[in-house]
């Protein structure tokens, strides 16, 4: 609910609204402005007559907001927020972040190969899965614990701070210990009582979109998370299922202007889920790049044809570098460093 004041209502006034939302178990936002005021209430308003509010000859005017989401609104949080994962500022203006590494750890040799290969080359994070949500229950689950102290080796390797997907509440000690990023999959988008637990984590979400959200679902996940008190929530988008077959998933690029219009917090794209295919990857990123996504999340390997997990969509770390290069030419062009 947004509430407006007339210009030159005293200050009195103005307490004494918010002293009457707050009594009722609201929280109360004021945007202060030259000419009047401006009240963001959050919480269960079903209970206000705006009727009676309107009544108050100081309120100007009031309104529902359609949006059931408060936390993650831009209308009551102007700036874009910055989300600082172990040093890598992701959001606003700073420097497009891109995320590389494996799907699956393997072990620790290879994480820390594609780890430095990945560096090199200007990544600015690692990525891993140690726990693999998998559509076949016979496919490769991940090493489990043994998977997230080899990102841990290969992070201390490289300095490259490391995402990797927690599946389970269970984790959550151990993922608070030893992970920078905390990867919330497609699968568990709308695991109500993980995003619960995760909302009290002390680390950043990489919150994924599911397979067939909408883009209102995705953002009420962000807020069950920011709810919780954990307000470092960073948008991923790998593509929907559509009717399409030829792409994995069908990218949906056009919720980056969306997001950034909807809400403060930051997006990146993930080219490699959402194609399948290592060949669409590259043009994928750059027009991500180029319609203002944050960063990128690629997977790198560096044997894509004995990869334990999804090799088909898997760069070589030369490709990787090459991707890079071509998507910081872009980043210049619209006003943005990489």
């Amino acid at each position: 609910m947004i509430i407006s004041t007339k210009r030159g209502t005293p200050q009195a006034e103005i307490q004494k609204i918010i002293a009457g939302f707050e009594a009722q178990g609201l929280s109360v936002t004021l945007i202060r402005g030259t000419d009047y005021n401006v009240f963001g209430i959050v919480g269960d308003t079903t209970k206000v007559n705006e009727k009676q509010v309107a009544a108050n000859p100081w309120v100007e005017s009031v309104t529902r907001v359609s949006a059931p989401y408060k936390k993650a609104n831009r209308l009551f949080h102007e700036a874009d927020t910055i989300v600082d994962v172990a040093g890598v500022r992701i959001g606003g203006k700073e420097k497009i972040c891109v995320i590389g590494g494996p799907c699956s750890v393997e072990c620790e040799s290879q994480v820390v190969e594609i780890a430095q290969a990945v560096k090199a080359a200007g990544g600015a994070m690692l990525r891993g899965g140690a726990y693999k949500p998998r559509t076949s229950p016979y496919a490769f689950q991940g090493l489990g614990t043994e998977g997230i102290l080899d990102l841990v080796r290969a992070r201390e390797a490289t300095g490259l701070p490391i995402v990797s997907e927690l599946m389970s509440e269970d984790k959550i000690e151990e993922f608070e210990q030893y992970v920078d990023l905390v990867q919330i999959g497609a699968r568990n988008m709308q695991n109500f009582p993980l995003l619960k637990a995760v909302g009290k984590m002390h680390k950043p979400v990489l919150l994924k979109r599911g397979l067939a959200n909408t883009i209102e679902e995705w953002i009420m996940s962000a807020e069950y998370i920011m709810a919780g008190g954990n307000e470092n929530v960073i948008f991923c988008e790998r593509g929907i299922r559509t009717f399409e077959p030829y792409t994995r998933n069908t990218l949906d690029l056009s919720v980056i202007p969306i997001i950034k219009e909807k809400t403060h917090l930051p997006i990146i794209i993930d080219p490699s889920h959402a194609t399948g295919n290592w060949r669409y990857v590259e043009a994928m990123s750059l027009a991500a790049v180029a319609a203002g996504a944050d960063g990128l999340i690629i997977e790198v390997h560096n044997d894509p044809q004995n990869a334990w997990s999804d090799g088909a969509q898997s760069l070589r770390p030369d490709k990787f570098r090459q991707v890079i290069d071509k998507c910081r030419a872009i980043a210049h062009v619209v006003g943005r460093d990489l």
